[in-house]
């Protein structure tokens, strides 16, 4: 072939293709905002003592609301809310930082007023990668946690994993790990929005 041809299709070629982003959390971060408005069916995938009622329960993650700078996932899992209907009381919010990512997590009452304990979580410690991503707790949740009577949680890890396949949530410290799991080949229709949003 014509090298002048050959190096008019490499060029169109790069031109139609994206360049995935350089940054490990940039990366990240893009894969779940690409998947905007989409709700993923997902189970337990550990048998902590402490998780026993959430055995067996459907769960679905809403990857609801994405800006450039934050992202929030709802996370409900059936037969623990009111009258034994959807709990929506959990939404994961992960932003991004002037040095990475944090996430938090909003927990509300049924009637969508803030529970005692929410809004804690942690940011990244380190740029990890762009599958998976770690937040040590933080300052501000270690004396919300203390202040609550919850200081087992004070040293908690919280993860986020997001691949080819699907999503994961875990949360780690001794003697404690959960993690729930969500594949992409099982979108849902998402429950009704909690607080009306």
């Amino acid at each position: 072939m014509n090298p002048a041809l050959l190096l008019l299709a490499a060029t169109l070629a790069g031109c139609a293709a994206t360049p995935a982003p350089s940054n490990p959390q940039d990366a990240f971060f893009a894969l779940l905002t690409a998947r905007c408005g989409q709700a993923y069916a997902g189970r337990i995938e550990t048998n902590d003592a402490a998780d026993a009622d959430m055995q067996g329960k459907a769960m679905v993650m809403h990857i609801r609301r994405c800006t450039a700078d934050r992202i929030e996932v709802p996370f409900h899992i059936d037969g623990l809310g009111p009258q034994g209907g959807w709990d929506r009381s959990r939404t994961w919010v992960v932003t991004r930082t002037e040095t990475g990512l944090r996430l938090k997590h909003d927990h509300r009452h049924a009637d969508g007023t803030s529970d005692e304990v929410t809004m804690y979580g942690g940011d990244t410690a380190s740029e990890g990668t762009a599958t998976r991503q770690a937040f040590p707790v933080d300052a501000e949740s270690i004396a919300l946690f203390t202040r609550t009577g919850r200081s087992v949680s004070n040293t908690n890890v919280w993860a986020m994993e997001a691949t080819p396949l699907g999503f994961a949530y875990e949360l780690r410290r001794e003697g404690r790990h959960f993690r729930v799991g969500f594949s992409w080949n099982r979108p849902v229709s998402p429950p009704p929005a909690p607080w009306g949003w």
